[in-house]
C-alpha cells in the first residue's frame, strides 16, 4: 500500500470515528425524555392512531427508513413530505395521530410551517433533532435530542454523523416499542412473509396441506380405499388411524404401494395396515417452518404428518411444494 493509499484509509476510520462518537454521546444524553416519548408512541398505538415521520432532505430518506423499520415490527406509521402536505397531503393526518419531525438543525422552514398545520388536525408533535433551542424544538409538543459532536465531513457540511445518530435513536424507539407490546417471533413473521426472514418464522399450520388435499382413513380401510384417497387429493401419501380413538397409527406411501404390490396377486383387498409404515415421524402444527425443513433433512423422508396435542393427524407436508413456496 502507497504512503497516498494509507492516508485514504486512515481518513476513512476517522470517519467511523466520528460517527461513532456521536452514537456514544447520543447514549449517554438519553434521559427520560426517551421513555415518555416511547410510551406516548405506545398509546398512540394502543388507541389504533399512527404515526407520522416527516423530514426534509437528508432527514427524509431517514424518515423513509424509520416508516419501514416502525411499520415492520406492527406499528402502523408513514411518511408526510412536508412540502406535498401543503397541497393536500395532510389528509393522511388524523386526530391523535403522532408526528414525529426530523431536523438536525431544528429550523427547516418546511417543517416550521407544518407544525401548526398538524396541530390544527389535532396531532401531537416531536421534534427529532440535534438542537435543543431551535424553533423546531420550540414548537413542537415534545422533543427528543441526538447529539453531534461533529460532522465526518471535512467541510462539515454533508450530514453524516447526524444521521447516523438520528437513525440510531429512532431505532432505539422501535426497539424498545417492540419490548413493550410484546412483540414475538411469530408476529414478526407475519409482517414479513417474503423472504428468508418471513419464510423460517412461518408456522407449520401456514403451509401445510388440509381439507381436500390431505387423505387420512381409518388403518382396516382396504389398500385398494387408500390409494383412491391418495389419488383423488393428489398426494403421495396418507394418514392412517385407529378406528375407534383417530389417534395416527401409520403412513402409506407411494413407496410402500409399490412394495406391496410383491405381496400377493390381491394385495388390494388386503387391510391397509399391513403395509403402512408405523409410528411415522411427526410435527406439531405450531413448530416452525425451518423445524420442519430439518425433519426432512434429518430423516430422508417425502412427506410430514403433521398432529395435535392428542396425535391426531390434521395436515401433512408434502417436501415437493417446499420448493414451490421458496422455502427450500
Amino acid at each position: 500500500m502507497s504512503p497516498d493509499q494509507s492516508k485514504l484509509l486512515v481518513r476513512a476510520k476517522e470517519c467511523i470515528t466520528i460517527e461513532a462518537n456521536a452514537l456514544n454521546a447520543t447514549q449517554a444524553s438519553l434521559d427520560e425524555s426517551f421513555v415518555d416519548i416511547v410510551l406516548k408512541i405506545e398509546r398512540t398505538l394502543n388507541a389504533n392512531h399512527k404515526i407520522i415521520f416527516s423530514g426534509i432532505g437528508k432527514s427524509a430518506h431517514v424518515c423513509e427508513k424509520l416508516v419501514g423499520t416502525f411499520n415492520s415490527i406492527g406499528a402502523p406509521s408513514c411518511f408526510l413530505d412536508p412540502v406535498r402536505a401543503l397541497h393536500g397531503d395532510l389528509g393522511l393526518c388524523a386526530e391523535n395521530d403522532l408526528a414525529i419531525l426530523l431536523s438536525n438543525s431544528g429550523q427547516a422552514d418546511e417543517l416550521i410551517h407544518l407544525i401548526p398545520l398538524l396541530k390544527r388536525f389535532g396531532v401531537s408533535t416531536v421534534a427529532l433533532t440535534s438542537q435543543s433551542k431551535s424553533k423546531l424544538a420550540e414548537y413542537c409538543d415534545q422533543t427528543l435530542l441526538y447529539q453531534v459532536p461533529q460532522e465526518a465531513c471535512p467541510l462539515a457540511l454533508a450530514p453524516t454523523a447526524s444521521t447516523t445518530a438520528a437513525m440510531a435513536l429512532g431505532d432505539a424507539l422501535a426497539m424498545v416499542l417492540l419490548e413493550i407490546r410484546g412483540l414475538t417471533r411469530e408476529d414478526f413473521a407475519r409482517f414479513h412473509p417474503a423472504g428468508n426472514l418471513g419464510r423460517n418464522l412461518l408456522k407449520v399450520t401456514d403451509i401445510m396441506r388440509t381439507g381436500d388435499r390431505f387423505p387420512h382413513l381409518p388403518d382396516t380401510s382396504s389398500l385398494q380405499e387408500a390409494i383412491l384417497a391418495m389419488t383423488n387429493a393428489r398426494a403421495g401419501s396418507i394418514a392412517l388411524t385407529h378406528p375407534q380413538t383417530n389417534e395416527l397409527t401409520g403412513i402409506l406411501t407411494d413407496g410402500d404401494f409399490r412394495r406391496s404390490a410383491l405381496s400377493s396377486p390381491d394385495f388390494l383387498t388386503h387391510p391397509v395396515k399391513e403395509f403402512m409404515t408405523c409410528n411415522p415421524v411427526t410435527i406439531t402444527a405450531d413448530s416452525l417452518v425451518a423445524d420442519a425443513v430439518k425433519t426432512f433433512e434429518t430423516h430422508k423422508i417425502d412427506d410430514l404428518m403433521v398432529i395435535n396435542d392428542e396425535n391426531h393427524p390434521i395436515g401433512l407436508i408434502d417436501n415437493q411444494d417446499l420448493p414451490a413456496m421458496r422455502i427450500i
